[in-house]
């Protein structure tokens, strides 16, 4: 088979019998470690997407991966239908670290925002005395959280919400990083409304980072209405921003956090709900479950994930070198870049139009052995492995420079 003949091929396959719901670039990857991956034609390629977080730890993490073959070996499911030696140790674990009393395990972080949908409504109803049917909740524009009926009821996206309806009633969404908005929506129905939720920085959004002060102003008024702050930290916890959780950065401290990708550390996929016995303690036997969610195995690899964080390195990591990865990227404004957003190894960057779309540069990017992903048309997300080193961020942001100018 000549160069290039085994993407093709690959490709063809994926087009041909695929459902068409991704627009991957043209990249085929057949194996990865750290913070390259290699493609079927023995490329290599510097990941600066993580699976946008889901491999904050690198790609196949000798400690992430030793964790799954030891309980291979032992038992894989059980299903909640029976207790298993995995599950207690990683449900007090994950609330130590958050901070909090009681974890929900899900799968995907679909399931996990689901579920966090579902209980602040059943916390409103038992907890607050919201009455039956009534239970409101306030989410911000242009929203990610993601792709179920329910979810994209309160996204602004229309591309996502195109021919999904009808949708779930009972979100009220307002501008995000707008206060006073948020305050005069409590005050609208307050004895209905029983949840905030919100993306500390938004991701899909194009990583946009909220006024200062606005995450704390949140926190205040929905402690003020008796009302819960839910914290989407799928994609900015775990290390993504330079702290544990993105909250931190105001020091604010929510009613739940919502987590998912990098808590399965790329191996398997793995989301909770963490939050208060107060709030989780409205689930009874049978109202919600998942056969996967909280198997032996994705609790292995948790643990071995919420050990890791626990170091702290991978945070200082984050933050030292995300220092390195805005003062760069900021040279660039007014050289092809326009906007430069984000906090530790996390950035959204808008490019000028005049260089390319988003897509066009990502395509350059992979023809120099940079992967990246567009938003939005213009803005390119910029977020590695918190593993990479200086020495290949440096090269990998050299091949940014380059693509803008050509």
């Amino acid at each position: 088979m000549g160069p290039g003949r085994s993407a093709e091929r690959a490709i063809a396959a994926a087009e041909a019998h695929g459902a068409h719901n991704y627009h991957p670039l043209p990249v085929v990857v057949a194996s990865a470690e750290g913070a390259w991956m290699t493609d079927v034609e023995g490329r290599r390629y510097l990941d600066l997407l993580a699976g946008y977080s889901a491999l904050n730890f690198g790609h196949r993490n000798r400690r992430l991966i030793e964790a799954a073959k030891a309980q291979l070996d032992r038992v894989t499911l059980t299903s909640r239908a029976f207790h298993h030696d995995r599950f207690g140790a990683f449900c007090s674990e994950l609330a130590e670290l958050c901070g909090m009393e009681m974890v929900l395990p899900m799968n995907t972080g679909a399931e996990a925002m689901e579920t966090a949908v579902k209980t602040a409504r059943k916390w409103g109803y038992r907890i607050k005395g919201v009455p039956d049917g009534r239970a409101r909740i306030i989410a911000a524009g242009n929203n990610f959280h993601g792709r179920t009926t329910t979810l994209i009821s309160f996204s602004t996206d229309p591309e996502a919400r195109a021919d999904h309806g009808p949708f779930t009633p009972g979100f009220s969404i307002v501008p995000y990083g707008d206060l006073a908005a948020m305050a005069a929506t409590l005050d609208a129905a307050p004895e209905e409304t029983v949840a905030v939720l919100l993306e500390p920085i938004q991701g899909e959004a194009g990583v946009v980072v909220p006024p200062p002060g606005y995450l704390a102003g949140v926190r205040e008024l929905t402690r003020e209405r008796n009302v819960l702050f839910i914290a989407d930290e799928i994609q900015s916890g775990l290390g993504r921003t330079g702290t544990t959780f993105a909250c931190e950065h105001e020091g604010v401290v929510p009613d739940a956090y919502v987590l998912g990708k990098a808590l399965g550390g790329g191996v398997v996929p793995v989301s909770a709900v963490v939050s208060s016995r107060e709030v989780l303690g409205v689930h009874r036997p049978g109202e919600h479950g998942s056969t996967f969610g909280g198997s032996p195995l994705a609790c292995a690899v948790a643990l071995e994930v919420i050990a890791m964080v626990r170091t702290g390195e991978f945070q200082r990591h984050s933050a030292t070198l995300g220092e390195l990865l805005h003062r760069e990227l900021g040279l660039l404004l007014g050289r092809g870049i326009q906007e430069v957003r984000g906090r530790g190894l996390w950035a959204g960057v808008d490019i000028d139009p005049s260089r390319g779309t988003g897509r066009q540069i990502s395509e350059r990017l992979m023809d120099r052995g940079v992967l990246v992903k567009d938003t939005h048309g213009t803005t390119v997300r910029i977020a590695p492995p918190l593993v990479i080193s200086e020495e290949d961020l440096e090269w990998g942001l050299d091949q940014l420079r380059a693509v803008l100018a050509e």
